[in-house]
């Protein structure tokens, strides 16, 4: 028997019933009869692998690599559809990631691992895109507790069968409507720096990444720190032709000149204080001598000979502030780096130095 359905479902056991099926029902296998005759309907499975195969990414005539935005972009706020309520949320992320690890470390430094809770993706991302736990049992990565998910495009295909970005993370989801909220690093981190804080003891309500007064300044490093530095080592490591890899190298180390001078004799990077440009950059910083220097060809200088601000800045960071420590995990970023991207590293050889990934104070 033929049904013309193109979804993501392959083989789903079906009940014949004269209940109506919706198409989003068939492919989510969600749909439940009464009859007593049982047949299995085959429908072609829609090809999402350049979506989730990294290999399969493409880049612009010119060979440069242009990131595609975030498509989920709703927030958590009182009298909202995501109200703020404890429990409620969770947080998918790789710790491999810059961009999910901002929102890791924000949420420690807000004090708010007992109202969002973590899954962690094993950082070994192949043909399907980033694995759970119980795909790919790396250490530190761990099984989806909401739904069985073995990759993250589960979840994505689970809201939106037609979904036709790329697999991302972090994923904020909402454990209330079964729905993403949002899959954008620097939303979701200004979401936590205030959503929640009514229900905050005075410690960690009063941390402020984004305070009014310095909002400006945040807003304008930010814009150029993500183009060049936390985009730009991309923008060097997928190029495809040399030109293309050469404008955005030279970008990248012009900004990161630009920072050494902003840092001299700083602890952070706008005022006095931390905010969400140092959080931000670190994540990156944090990358480079382990893997952008070699894996991304970002290897003009290295942070540790060749800034001493910035390299100052990132140890203070690193071993002064728990939240950026402990959320740093350089046995996932360093493998999923060199073991994901067979196109750049084919025979997924994980290189043991630095040593060490990060000096002392």
């Amino acid at each position: 028997m033929r049904i013309p359905f193109l979804r993501l479902v392959s083989h789903i056991s079906l009940r014949l019933s004269s209940k109506p099926v919706s198409l989003p029902q068939l492919a989510l296998g969600t749909c439940r009869y009464s009859n007593q005759r049982n047949f299995t309907v085959t429908m072609a499975a829609r090809k999402v692998d350049e979506q989730a195969d990294i290999h399969k990414m493409k880049t612009e005539p010119d060979g440069s690599f242009k990131r595609k935005p975030s498509v989920f972009r709703n927030f958590i706020e009182k009298g909202g559809t995501f109200a703020p309520e404890k429990g409620r949320y969770h947080l998918y992320v790789s710790y491999a990631c810059p961009w999910a690890t901002r929102t890791l470390i924000t949420r420690k430094l807000k004090g708010l691992e007992d109202f969002i809770d973590v899954t962690v993706v094993s950082p070994r991302m192949g043909s399907e895109g980033w694995p759970l736990g119980d795909v790919d049992e790396f250490p530190g990565a761990t099984p989806d507790p909401l739904f069985g998910a073995k990759h993250i495009k589960d979840l994505y295909l689970r809201v939106n069968p037609d979904y036709d970005g790329r697999f991302t993370v972090p994923v904020l989801w909402d454990k209330k409507t079964n729905a993403i909220v949002n899959n954008e690093s620097s939303e979701i981190i200004r979401m936590f720096n205030t959503a929640f804080d009514d229900q905050l003891p005075a410690d960690k309500a009063s941390v402020d990444i984004y305070p009014e007064p310095l909002r400006a300044q945040i807003d304008e490093v930010n814009e150029w720190v993500y183009d060049t530095v936390n985009n730009g080592v991309y923008k060097s490591g997928f190029a495809s032709t040399q030109q293309a890899y050469e404008t955005a190298v030279v970008a990248l180390f012009e900004s990161l000149d630009k920072l050494e001078e902003m840092l001299q004799g700083k602890d952070y990077l706008i005022g006095d204080r931390l905010t969400e440009a140092d959080i931000r950059l670190f994540v990156t910083i944090v990358r480079f001598d382990p893997v952008y220097v070699g894996h991304f060809k970002c290897n003009i200088r290295t942070i540790r000979d060749g800034y001493p601000a910035i390299h100052l800045w990132l140890r203070k960071l690193y071993w002064n502030i728990p939240a950026f420590k402990e959320t740093c995990n350089f046995d996932h970023i360093k493998t999923h780096y060199y073991w994901s991207h067979t196109h750049i590293n084919p025979k997924r050889i994980v290189p043991v130095g630095p040593i060490p990934n990060i000096f002392p104070l």
